[in-house]
């Protein structure tokens, strides 16, 4: 009877689809899922609406309410233009920034914003081709603009495409204007609603004099112009993966002053189909394997990645046997706040004003650099939108060194509000220089890390669960994990609970509850153990999955003792997986 009812709900609500407000290549779509023998298509283009939540929109492109297409896109479009008019009511021009990166339907759906935008009065600064998502927020603020929106689905497969929107400070949205952009975008109720046809007079293209200001403000971040100077030679591999960093990156890499940039032709070519990779996510080793070929090949120094809209970066470095390795998110995010921290005090820039900002999931080991340096550090929800606030909760008082996530983001600027892989693989590169101006590679680098501020192994396992199904079984684990708590994890008793959904702090012991300090709820669980071990919990918002986040901690004295160290906490995180059921 459930089945019955769900096709039926799903068939008038794809019927609708059939009508003259939708073009003819989505009335054909439609019809042919509908026809369809097997009905599965039709349930998933039609169960829900794709959400728009407070990171916007991501899903499969496709016909059908659950579905990336034009309409959806006009849709968020038509009900975020409404609430700036609200919120804008004073000015005589609200002015939004339009991006997208390299992905099938991009530049369609980037063109649809610019369109019903303007439509509606507003003017629309439109990147003439696909650029960084960083960019796109350093426009935002460069032009003045009171929102912006990105049309990118990050490192997601090729069937995905997403909307990102931003406020004025050039982060993405956060309360109280996320909830109240969802509530205009839930007022849209079909087609007839959408002003698609733009005003070309309130639509201006713009490209190369906003890369130029971008790469000048990014070169100013530069701390060590002598050892880049010493080392400008470095020989450094960088693949775009297909995406958007292809011209900028090299270029920013240029302009710190290296020389010997090393490219992987077959993925300098910009595509949505990503042909030469499974999937264009750089922390995945699959995807590196043409850049790793290529260092092999030319004896390089560093081989970088950024994923295809360029705001997250990927590392590779060489091991103690001279084999090319993939470091994580959290040895990125410790090596170049270790970097930014260390070369600040080396300069006498250190004020006792200055800080830094991590996510909750990401290393521990980052505190106890900042506390070592008498360095305040935030910690922040995952998602650099969390980073930004607390930038601008500090920017009239303190000075931003740095932020970062265990998912391969990083963020070294205050002039752009999201993860940037162009100033990331930029200050990469300069860190590498520095330290081997000091005698030291990467490796040994992160050894003396390890060393100073004590060991530590993380992995993240993401669980994946597609469908409407999957998102049910997401929800149902979510809620036994609550339920069920685990009482050891790894061979050592849970000691703390952070449930982020009820903003409680559970002391197991001493069986106290106490608040967490926190902006909002979210839905993450955390289980840290008394061995110093933090696992962490959560659904994916932009993906179909649910993701752990283990960190186990280790002693290390010297770097004889790294792989032992290494092979110890991979020991104790199958442990923690097998008690987890993962």
């Amino acid at each position: 009877m459930e089945n019955e009812e769900l096709l039926k709900s799903v068939t008038e609500k794809a019927q609708v689809w059939l009508g003259d407000a939708y073009d003819a290549e989505t009335r054909a779509e439609v019809k042919h899922m509908l026809d369809a023998e097997d009905k599965t298509e039709l349930i998933e283009s039609f169960y829900r609406d794709l959400e728009f939540g407070t990171g916007g929109l991501r899903g499969i492109m496709g016909a059908g309410c659950n579905r990336m297409n034009i309409y959806t896109v006009g849709a968020a479009t038509q009900g975020l233009a409404n609430y700036l008019k609200e919120a804008f009511a004073d000015l005589d021009q609200i002015k939004v920034a339009v991006a997208h990166d390299v992905r099938n339907n991009s530049r369609k759906f980037a063109e649809v914003v610019a369109n019903v935008l303007s439509a509606n009065g507003i003017k629309a600064y439109l990147f003439d081709n696909f650029r960084p998502t960083p960019e796109l927020s350093f426009a935002i603020r460069h032009l003045g603009c009171q929102s912006g929106v990105n049309i990118t689905a990050s490192h997601n497969p090729k069937e995905y495409n997403g909307y990102k929107a931003y406020w004025a400070d050039g982060a993405q949205i956060i309360a109280p204007h996320d909830v109240n952009i969802i509530n205009h975008v839930n007022q849209i109720k079909g087609a007839e609603s959408i002003k698609f046809e733009g005003n070309p007079e309130l639509i201006e293209i713009v490209g190369k004099e906003i890369d130029d200001a971008f790469l000048a403000a990014i070169k100013e971040l530069s701390l060590s112009p002598e050892a880049i100077k010493n080392n400008s030679d470095l020989k450094i591999v960088y693949t775009p993966i297909h995406g958007t960093g292809v011209e900028l990156i090299p270029a920013s890499l240029m302009n710190y002053g290296f020389t010997n940039i090393i490219h992987v032709p077959e993925q300098d070519v910009p595509s949505g189909d990503f042909p030469t990779v499974e999937s264009p996510n750089p922390e995945n080793p699959p995807a590196m394997a043409m850049a790793i070929a290529k260092a092999k090949e030319m004896g390089a120094d560093l081989v970088m990645a950024s994923d295809p809209d360029a705001d997250r970066i990927g590392c590779v470095i060489r091991d103690n046997k001279g084999e090319y390795v993939l470091i994580n998110g959290n040895q990125i995010a410790m090596i170049l706040l270790y970097y930014l921290m260390t070369r600040n005090a080396e300069l006498g820039k250190l004020t006792g004003k200055e800080y830094i900002v991590k996510t909750i999931v990401t290393t521990e080991t980052i505190k106890a650099i900042a506390d070592a340096n008498n360095i305040k550090m935030y910690d922040c929800y995952t998602g650099f939108k969390w980073i930004a606030s607390v930038i601008r909760d500090n920017e009239a008082t303190c000075r931003y060194l740095g932020g970062a996530e265990e998912s391969y983001g990083f963020l070294a600027e205050e002039f752009a509000r999201d993860k940037d892989a162009v100033s990331a693989v930029s200050l990469m590169a300069e860190a590498a220089a520095w330290a081997k101006d000091k005698g030291m590679d990467f490796l040994q680098m992160l050894q003396d890390i390890y060393i100073k501020y004590g060991f530590s192994r993380e992995e993240g396992i993401s669980v994946v669960r597609k469908g409407k199904s999957g998102a049910e079984e997401i929800v149902a684990m979510m809620k036994n994990f609550r339920s069920n708590p685990p009482k050891s994890l790894g061979g050592s008793d849970v000691v703390i609970i952070k449930d982020y959904d009820s903003l409680e702090l559970t002391d197991v012991k001493a069986g106290k509850v106490e608040k967490l300090e926190m902006p909002t709820t979210s839905n993450v669980l955390q289980f840290f153990t008394e061995d110093g071990t933090k696992i962490s919990v959560r659904p994916s918002g932009t993906e179909p999955k649910i993701k752990f986040y283990v960190e186990v901690k280790g002693h290390m004295a010297s770097g004889a003792e790294y792989d032992k160290a290494i092979a110890d906490a991979d020991a104790k995180i199958a442990l923690i997986k097998k008690d987890l059921g993962i």
